[in-house]
Parts: structure tokens; sequence; C-alpha cells
């Protein structure tokens, strides 16, 4: 079965009553745990975009304090794990504010978690790709947000 175009959808979606898109939202959100976790985003947490960050940087905290710092190994997987989890409940937000300010949070908790990101080529090049990211997305957005990121940003590149 070939998956139909975005504006194939939405040209038949337009055609349906709320009642059918009500239980077609609830068909979908049954198959997988990330169509239910947007579901719950967009219904719930896209109306206070705040809230919803310092939950997601709450569960950024809770992951990365529970990285096992003697093992070098199980704490990258650990850290892809966190990092993971922090890049999906970006996507949901679709906020470039939201991704600069929760990535900036997963780089600073990573710092003073005192893994030593030096030590393992693989950890610093993570942790180099996130501060990439960051820096792109601080240019992409407003000239008045630059300015207040500008300095976060500064900061992590020093102390990588």
């Amino acid at each position: 079965m070939k998956a139909a175009s975005i504006s194939e959808i939405k040209t038949e979606l337009k055609g349906k009553s709320a009642a059918q898109l009500a239980e077609l939202c609830l068909r979908l959100a049954r198959f997988k745990k990330e169509n239910k976790e947007l579901l719950t985003y967009l219904l719930f947490e896209a109306d206070d975009e705040e809230s919803y960050r310092r939950s997601v940087r709450s569960e950024i905290e809770a992951g990365i304090a529970a990285i096992n710092t003697s093992n070098l190994y199980i704490a990258k997987k650990m850290i892809r794990k966190v990092l993971r989890t922090a890049n999906k409940f970006i996507k949901y937000s679709g906020d470039q504010a939201t991704e600069v300010e929760l990535l900036i949070f997963f780089c600073q908790q990573l710092n003073e978690s005192g893994l030593p990101l030096r030590r393992s080529p693989a950890l610093e090049n993570l942790y180099t790709g996130v501060v990439k990211k960051v820096k792109a997305g601080v240019a992409s957005l407003h000239e008045d947000l630059q300015y207040e990121y500008r300095d976060q940003v500064a900061a992590l590149e020093q102390k990588k």
C-alpha cells in the first residue's frame, strides 16, 4: 500500500465531519505511542509552551541524573537516550525557541553531570553536534532572541 501525500490527506480530511475526524484521531492514537504523545501535546500543552518546556526540562534533568558515571560506555548510551527523548519532544513543539532552550539546557546538564566529555571522542562529538544544532537554531531566531541566547551558547562552547 502506498501512502497518500499530505495534500491528498488534507483535501480528504476537509470532507469529513467533526465526529469522523475525532474518530480518526482516536484510531491513530491507538497505534503508536508517539502519535498519542503528539495528540496530548496538541490538545493539552500547546497553549502553554512555557509549562511544556518546564516538563521537558524536568525529564532531561531526571534522565541525566540517572546516568551511571562509572562506566563511560553505559553513560554514552544513556546520554543518547536522553537526547533522543529531548529531540522527540522538541519535534512535537515545532517552536525554534523551544528547541534552542531545551538543547541549551541539555548541554548545561551534561556539563554539570561531571562526565569526562573529553575522555570519550564519541561523547565529545555528540556534545559538539548538539552545540552546532543550538547555533543553527539561534541563527534562525529573531534578532532579539538571538541576543538573549548568544551568551549561553558562548558559555557552552567554552565548557567543551
